[in-house]
């Protein structure tokens, strides 16, 4: 299994990697600020989790123990991270796929980081996440993340009329449709994450 977690790592730091460079080069050819891009990479949801997951994936690759390793290797939070990649995963193939026919290096990106790495995850969770720890406060918890990345998202887009995703595009949509827009993704979180909830209850070991 350890080789399955290292091949699901090396996926989701390739697809930053390769994210991160075309972002970089798009900038560069245009005569834009490369910390502006660094600062844009990291304003995705996508990325965001994706760097939350690829993190677990490498702590669980060492044995020496730290604090860090310990919070993420925590079965609430590599399980609030799970549900946080589906819903990456399932909201790109809903709402965003069809908008766009990326090709070369940024279809290579998008896939490892919007197909392949959310199945991959959900896969080391099933199987390598301590199952029977997990209540239903932890999802209060879990939202914190979605919540706070969309305030984020909607101030940043205020700032710089530059809005990381089409449905929260206030400028298009205006703020009563991003907040439906938003409010059932919020429900598509939180059922999801009442499926994992229900799974590691299902899933635990007659000693948990």
């Amino acid at each position: 299994m350890k080789r399955f977690v290292a091949a699901a790592a090396l996926a989701g730091w390739a697809g930053l990697a390769i994210q991160q460079y075309l972002i970089f080069h798009s900038r560069w050819a245009s005569g834009a600020s490369l910390l502006g891009g660094l600062i844009n990479f990291f304003s995705f949801f996508t990325v965001l989790t994706n760097t939350l997951a690829v993190v677990v994936l490498s702590y669980a690759l060492v044995d020496r123990d730290s604090a860090a390793r310990r919070f993420f290797l925590a079965p609430r939070i590599s399980s609030g991270i799970a549900v946080s990649i589906l819903v990456v995963g399932l909201a790109y193939n809903l709402l965003l796929r069809h908008l766009w026919q990326p090709e070369g290096f940024q279809f290579i990106a998008d896939e490892l980081l919007h197909d392949v790495m959310p199945v991959l995850f959900f896969i080391y969770w099933w199987r390598c996440v301590p199952k029977g720890a997990l209540r239903l406060k932890h999802i209060a918890g879990w939202v914190i993340y979605p919540l706070a990345y969309f305030a984020y998202a909607l101030l940043r887009g205020d700032l710089l009329g530059q809005y990381q995703y089409p449905f929260i595009d206030v400028s298009h949509l205006g703020y009563p449709q991003v907040f439906v827009n938003a409010g059932g993704i919020l429900a598509g979180f939180v059922l999801i994450a009442s499926l994992v909830l229900g799974l590691d209850k299902r899933l635990k070991s007659p000693r948990a």
